[in-house]
């Protein structure tokens, strides 16, 4: 089991930026899809955006699209959401979670439309954007 630990998140300012970090220990992300979620209170838990293993390739909730960046580097063993141009309502808690993925062969891309597939998560980080 990988784990996770999610770091900068804070207090920003609309139309400010903030880089989350994912950081993982006990395996590589190498082998694993990263998917970011946030819940804000009284609201559902929604995907924001999500990385693929080895290929790289990304998704992004819509109403993040443009303004939010999923990244991993491989050395560091860290996946990294840079978001910008901040609003009110990205307000919440932002969790990473880690789903394995098959070392070789088809396997489909990462989802945002639910977490089951995701069976390691951070304990996630605070972001709060009010001015």
């Amino acid at each position: 089991q990988v784990q996770l630990v999610e770091s900068g998140g804070g207090l920003v300012q609309p139309g400010g930026s903030l880089r989350l970090s994912c950081a993982a220990s006990g395996a590589t992300l190498h082998y694993y899809a990263i998917g970011w979620f946030r819940q804000a209170p009284g609201k559902e838990r929604a995907g924001v955006s999500c990385i693929n293993s080895r290929s790289n390739s990304t998704f992004y909730l819509e109403t993040v699209k443009g303004r939010f960046t999923i990244s991993r580097d491989s050395a560091k063993n860290t996946v990294y959401l840079r978001m910008d141009s901040l609003k009110l309502e990205d307000t919440g808690a932002y969790y990473c979670a880690a789903e394995p993925t098959p070392v070789r062969g088809y396997y489909p891309p990462c989802s945002l439309r639910s977490s089951s597939p995701y069976d390691s998560w951070g304990q996630g980080t605070q972001v709060t954007v009010s001015s």
